[in-house]
């Protein structure tokens, strides 16, 4: 097996970014995370990493959720952030002068799985939190 034929073996991985806001129960953050994987026909068990701004990823609610999949949050610099802004597809304004990028959620997920990583489900929201899914195919 060549290492072209190696690497379109290589599992996918899926990546859930979140954006949310204080106050946010981890139980909001987790079931938004649930439908996602549902809307885009994924099992919980294939969710890799859940990734959110840096500054916010040793909150309690969004350290909570991640438990609840297995996984510890993932902080994303916002040098990272900016750097994937171009390939976000949802624009907030209030997203844009807060942290500099359409989308936390899109951003978030997209810088954390890595180059060549897309969009696998754009931004869904909650009261409180948002969520978007990337995967991208390069080996974790």
């Amino acid at each position: 097996m060549g290492v072209d034929q190696a690497m379109s073996l290589a599992p996918a991985r899926l990546v859930a970014g979140i954006g949310f806001r204080r106050g946010t129960e981890s139980s909001e953050i987790a079931a938004l995370i649930e439908r996602a994987l549902s809307e885009a026909g994924q099992a919980p068990h294939a969710l890799q990493a859940i990734a959110t701004a840096a500054d916010r990823a040793c909150e309690p609610a969004i350290r909570a959720a991640a438990a609840a999949f297995g996984l510890a949050p993932v902080g994303v610099e916002a040098p990272a952030l900016a750097a994937v802004d171009g390939r976000v597809v949802t624009r907030s304004a209030r997203i844009e002068t807060l942290r500099g990028v359409g989308s936390l959620a899109e951003a978030a997920a997209l810088a954390a799985a890595g180059v060549g990583a897309r969009l696998a489900l754009p931004r869904i929201t909650s009261a409180g939190t948002t969520c978007a899914l990337a995967v991208s195919a390069s080996p974790s």
